[in-house]
C-alpha cells in the first residue's frame, strides 16, 4: 500500500462483508420459504424477505465498488485521496439509510418497485452520498495521473450515480414506469457496472501478472466499447412484453446477443494476462478468484442470458425459474466475485498483518461458485420444467410450484454451501493466522516480517 488514505477503503470492505453476510443470510431464508411457504409468513412476508436479500446485494455491491475505487485511485493517480474525512462521511451516510430501509421494510413502509423499494429519505441520502463520492474521486483524479483504468472507473461510477436519477421518477403509467426503471437496473448492471467491473479486473491483472500497463488498456478499450455498444440498445430485451412498440423484439434480440461479446472478452483478457505474464505473485487467492470472477460471469451472464434473450424463447421462459437461475449466476460472477477478488488482493495491505488463510479463502471460492453453479443448474431445469407445464400445457401456477418442490429443496442446499462459503471467506480475511507454511518448505513460517509475507502486503510488487 503506497498511500495511507487508501486505508478508508478497509471501513467500505468490512461494512460490505457484513452486508454480504446478512444478504446470503437472506437469500438461505428465502429458498427455505420456496420449500416451506408458509414459514415465517405472518412475522417476516416472504416478499419483505426478498426486498432485503435482493436490496442487501445491491448496497454492498456498491459499497465495495466505492471502496475498491478508494483503494485503487490514488495508487493510479499517484496521490492521496482528496478529503478522506468526506469519505467517511458518504460510508455513514450509505451506512445509516441502510439501516433505515431495513427497518422500514420491516415495518412495511417501501414503495414496492423492485430493487428501488427505498422510502424517498433513503433515496436522498444515496444520492448525497454519491454526490461526495463523485466529488472526492473526481478532484483526485483531475489533480493526478490519468490511465486508462481511473478513466474508465470514474466513467462508470460517474454514469451508475448519475443514473440513479431515474429512481425518483414513478410514472402512473405502468409501461412508462417499468421502461424508466429498467434505465436504473439494467444500465447498471449491463452497462455502468460492466466498466466497473473492467477497470477492477485491469487493475487486477496489472498487480497480479505484471503485464505491461499498454496491453492491459488496449484490451480495455476493446472491453469497454462493446460492452456500451451492446448493452444501452439491449435494454429492449426488458422492453418485450411491458407495452412499448414491437420494434423492441428485434431491437433487444439483437443487440441482447451481442452482449455475450464483453464478457467473452473479459474471460479471454484474464487468462491471456495470466499467460503472458506468468507471473509468480505470492496472493494466489486474489488472482483464483479473479480468473473466476471473469469465467463465472461469461457462463452467468453471457451463456445463460443468452439462453432465454431472444424474444421467441423469452415469450415463453420470461419470469420463470430460468431467469432467477440467469441472475444468480450473473450477479455471483461479474459482481460478487470480483468484490471478493479486490477484498482478497487489498485487505492484507490495508490491514498490515499477514499472513492471512489463503488456503481456506481458496476453499470459500470453490465451495461458493460450486454451490452457486449448482443452483443455477437446479433453477434451470425447474424453469425448464416450469415453461412447458405452465406457458405450453396451461397449466395454473400454484400446481406447477408444488411440482417444483424437489428442486427447490436441491436450491436450498445449494444456497447452505453458498452460505457456508461466504462466512469461510469472510474469517479468512478478518481473522489472521498466526502462520503460514511456504510451498517449499513445511516447517518454515511466513511471518509478518519474512519476505514471503512482505511480497504479499506489498501486492507482490
Amino acid at each position: 500500500m503506497k498511500y495511507s488514505s487508501q486505508k478508508v477503503a478497509y471501513a467500505y470492505f468490512v461494512a460490505a462483508l457484513g452486508l454480504f453476510a446478512i444478504q446470503v443470510l437472506g437469500g438461505l431464508l428465502a429458498g427455505w420459504i420456496y420449500v416451506a411457504p408458509n414459514f415465517l409468513s405472518e412475522l417476516l412476508p416472504f416478499n419483505i424477505v426478498r426486498m432485503l436479500h435482493t436490496n442487501a446485494l445491491i448496497v454492498w455491491l456498491l459499497l465495495g465498488f466505492f471502496g475498491a475505487a478508494y483503494f485503487i485511485i490514488p495508487e493510479e493517480s499517484e496521490r492521496e485521496i482528496h478529503s478522506v474525512k468526506l469519505a467517511y462521511i458518504q460510508l455513514i451516510i450509505l451506512v445509516v439509510g441502510t439501516l433505515g430501509a431495513v427497518v422500514s421494510y420491516i415495518m412495511g413502509i417501501h414503495e414496492g418497485r423492485e430493487f428501488l423499494e427505498q422510502p424517498l429519505w433513503v433515496k436522498v441520502g444515496i444520492l448525497v452520498a454519491a454526490l461526495i463520492f463523485l466529488f472526492n474521486i473526481s478532484m483526485t483524479v483531475l489533480k493526478g495521473r490519468k490511465t486508462a483504468i481511473t478513466n474508465i472507473l470514474v466513467i462508470g461510477l460517474w454514469a451508475l450515480s448519475l443514473l440513479w436519477l431515474f429512481a425518483f421518477y414513478n410514472p402512473d403509467n405502468l409501461s412508462l414506469d417499468k421502461m424508466y426503471w429498467w434505465y436504473v437496473v439494467h444500465l447498471w448492471v449491463e452497462g455502468t457496472w460492466e466498466l466497473v467491473m473492467a477497470s477492477i479486473l485491469g487493475f487486477l491483472m496489472l498487480k497480479l501478472t505484471g503485464v505491461d500497463r499498454e496491453v492491459i488498456e488496449k484490451w480495455l478499450y476493446i472491453i469497454v466499447a462493446t460492452a456500451l455498444f451492446s448493452g444501452i440498445l439491449g435494454t429492449g430485451h426488458h422492453y418485450y412484453w411491458i407495452g412499448l412498440p414491437g420494434y423492441w423484439q428485434w431491437i433487444g434480440s439483437v443487440f441482447s446477443t451481442l452482449e455475450v461479446i464483453p464478457f467473452f472478452l473479459m474471460m479471454t483478457f484474464s487468462f491471456v494476462m495470466v499467460w503472458k505474464g506468468r507471473k509468480n505473485h505470492p496472493n494466489k487467492a486474489a488472482l483464483l478468484w479473479s480468473l473466476g470472477s471473469a469465467t463465472v460471469a461469461f457462463f452467468g451472464a453471457g451463456v445463460w442470458g443468452f439462453l432465454h434473450t431472444l424474444h421467441g424463447v423469452n415469450f415463453y421462459s420470461h419470469g420463470t425459474q430460468i431467469t432467477a437461475a440467469h441472475g444468480h449466476l450473473a450477479f455471483f460472477g461479474a459482481y460478487v466475485a470480483l468484490n471478493l477478488a479486490v477484498f482478497t488482493y487489498a485487505m492484507p495491505m490495508l490491514k498490515g498483518r499477514n499472513p492471512y488463510n489463503q488456503v481456506l479463502n481458496m476453499g470459500s471460492f470453490w465451495l461458493m461458485t460450486g454451490g452457486m453453479s449448482f443452483m443455477t443448474f437446479v433453477l434451470t431445469f425447474a424453469g425448464t420444467i416450469q415453461t412447458h407445464m405452465q406457458r405450453v400445457v396451461g397449466e395454473d401456477f400454484m400446481s406447477v410450484q408444488d411440482q417444483l418442490t424437489v428442486f427447490y429443496i436441491m436450491r436450498f442446499g445449494a444456497g447452505a454451501a453458498v452460505v457456508i462459503g461466504a462466512l469461510l471467506f469472510i474469517y479468512s480475511l478478518l481473522v489472521p493466522r498466526k502462520e503460514l507454511f511456504t510451498e517449499t518448505s513445511g516447517s518454515k513460517p511466513v511471518t509478518g516480517s519474512s519476505p514471503e509475507a512482505q511480497a504479499v502486503l506489498e501486492g507482490g510488487r
